[in-house]
C-alpha cells in the first residue's frame, strides 16, 4: 500500500468512525445519509480529495497528505483553498465552502470561514 493509500485509508476510517458516508464519486448517493464525503470529487481545478456534504449541500473540501506531510500540513492550504473556492461539478451556486482540512490520517489541521467571509480564521 502507498503512503497515499495508507492515509486515505486511515482518513476513510476516521469519517466513519465520526458518522460520516464515505463514497466514491462513481458511487454517488448523497441522500445516504446526513454527512457524506465524496472522494475525488470534480471540481474546475481538478478533483478534491474529498468534498463533504451535509443534507446534500457542499460545505467543506479534505486535502490529504501522506504522512511525512504531517509536520508542515500548512504548506498544502494552498492546494485546499483551491478547492474550496473552485466549481463544484453537478453543484448549484458557487459560494466557497466553509470548513478546510489537510489530513495525513494521523494529523489534521482545521480552518473554517464564516458563513459570509471568504477569508479563513483558525479556531
Amino acid at each position: 500500500m502507498t503512503p497515499e493509500a495508507k492515509s486515505r485509508l486511515q482518513i476513510d476510517q476516521k469519517l466513519e468512525a465520526a458518522g460520516w458516508i464515505v463514497q466514491d464519486v462513481k458511487q454517488i448517493n448523497l441522500g445516504a445519509a446526513a454527512g457524506v464525503a465524496v472522494r475525488e470529487y470534480p471540481t474546475d481545478t481538478g478533483p478534491a480529495d474529498y468534498v463533504l456534504f451535509v443534507h446534500r449541500e457542499a460545505v467543506g473540501v479534505i486535502e490529504a497528505k501522506r504522512d511525512e506531510a504531517g509536520h508542515n500540513l500548512s504548506a498544502h492550504e494552498t492546494q485546499t483553498e483551491r478547492y474550496a473556492n473552485a466549481t463544484l461539478k453537478w453543484r448549484v451556486g458557487s459560494r466557497p465552502l466553509r470548513f478546510l482540512y489537510e489530513s495525513t490520517g494521523q494529523i489534521t489541521s482545521a480552518r473554517s470561514r464564516s458563513a459570509s467571509a471568504s477569508s479563513t480564521t483558525r479556531p
